[in-house]
C-alpha cells in the first residue's frame, strides 16, 4: 500500500519545486526591472518577458503588478526581520542592543543597496496608492511583537542608566527608527550623487547620522559612572595582560 503513495509524492514534489522556480524567476525579473527603471515605469508585460514565462503562466501567480510589489515586500521584510534579530543577539545591555540595531541598518545600506532602494520606491507608492491597514496587517503577520521590542530596549536603557531619563520610550523609538530609515533609503536611492554633492561616501554619512543619534540618546556621564567605566577598563587591561 505504501508504494503508490511514494510514487505519488514524487510528482507532487516536482510540481511544487517547479512552481517555486517559476515564482522565483518572476520576482527576480521584477526586482531587476524595478531597480533599473522604477516601479511605476515597468509593466506586467515587461516583467513577463524578462522572466521568460508565458503570459498565461504569469497570471497563475500574480494578477497585477501591485501583487508582485507586495510579494517582494513580504519577502524583504521577513528576511530583514530575521537578520535584525540575529544582530541583536548577544548584546550585553540596552545601549549595545540599540547600537547593534543601527549598525545593522548601516550594514544593510552598504551590502544590500538594491533592497534598500526598493523600500524607498515602495514608500513613495505606499503613500500614494495603498492604505496603511494593508502594511500594518503584513507587519503583524511577520513580526507579531511589532516595534514593542525596540521600545522595551529604550525602556531598559532608561532603567539601567545608559539612556537619558527624559525620553519617552515609545515616542523616541518611532522618532529614531523613522529618522534612520529615512536617511538610509534616501542615501541608497541617490547613491554616488550624494558623494558628488557633499564630498562624502554614503556609508560615512549614514554612520555619522547613527553616531549623532546615539549621542542624543545616551545619558550624561555622572562621576560615579565615569569611575565605574575607568575601573572596568583597568580590569579589562589587567585580564588581557595576565592572559
Amino acid at each position: 500500500m505504501s508504494m503508490p503513495r511514494k510514487n505519488a509524492e514524487k510528482p507532487a514534489n516536482a510540481y511544487h519545486a517547479h512552481r517555486e522556480r517559476q515564482h522565483r524567476r518572476i520576482l527576480d525579473a521584477a526586482w531587476k526591472l524595478f531597480d533599473e527603471r522604477g516601479i511605476d515605469r515597468v509593466t506586467m508585460a515587461e516583467i513577463t518577458l524578462a522572466s521568460g514565462v508565458q503570459p498565461s503562466t504569469m497570471y497563475q501567480y500574480f494578477s497585477n503588478k501591485d501583487d508582485i510589489v507586495w510579494a517582494i515586500l513580504d519577502e524583504q521584510m521577513r528576511e530583514v526581520s530575521g537578520r535584525a534579530k540575529q544582530a541583536l543577539e548577544g548584546a550585553p545591555n540596552a545601549m549595545a542592543r540599540f547600537t547593534a540595531l543601527l549598525d545593522f541598518m548601516a550594514d544593510e545600506l552598504v551590502n544590500h543597496q538594491i533592497k534598500v532602494r526598493f523600500m524607498a520606491q515602495f514608500d513613495a507608492m505606499y503613500a500614494r496608492d495603498w492604505p496603511a491597514e494593508r502594511l500594518i496587517t503584513l507587519e503583524s503577520q511577520i513580526n507579531p511583537e511589532g516595534f514593542q521590542v525596540f521600545t522595551d530596549v529604550i525602556r531598559d536603557g532608561i532603567a539601567d542608566g545608559s539612556f537619558r531619563r527624559d525620553l519617552d520610550p515609545d515616542l523616541t523609538m518611532h522618532a529614531v527608527i523613522n529618522a534612520v530609515i529615512g536617511a538610509q533609503r534616501r542615501l541608497a536611492s541617490l547613491g554616488d550623487k550624494v558623494e558628488k554633492e557633499y564630498g562624502k561616501p554614503i556609508e560615512l554619512l549614514f554612520r555619522e547620522t547613527v553616531r549623532v543619534l546615539l549621542l542624543g540618546l545616551r545619558a550624561p556621564e555622572t562621576p560615579a559612572r565615569r569611575h565605574a567605566r575607568k575601573e572596568k577598563a583597568s580590569k579589562d587591561r589587567t585580564r588581557k595582560r595576565s592572559s
